[in-house]
């Protein structure tokens, strides 16, 4: 994930009250997980489709 969207992602995050944990919840992944993806630790093609669907969840 890009620096711009991982801000885009936390900000998001923040207004509507979502937890990382959340997310990993509805991504059926761990929280750790969630976390590398959003910090750019994991860039493979599994963790391109979870940026597409924590990109749905927030309606970015």
């Amino acid at each position: 994930m890009t620096n711009e969207l991982a801000a885009l992602v936390k900000s998001e995050m923040h207004k509507q009250g979502i937890t990382q944990k959340r997310i990993a919840e509805l991504l059926g992944v761990s929280g750790p997980y969630v976390s590398d993806i959003i910090n750019g630790r994991r860039t493979g093609k599994k963790a391109q489709q979870h940026v597409k669907h924590i990109r749905k969840i927030l309606g970015i």
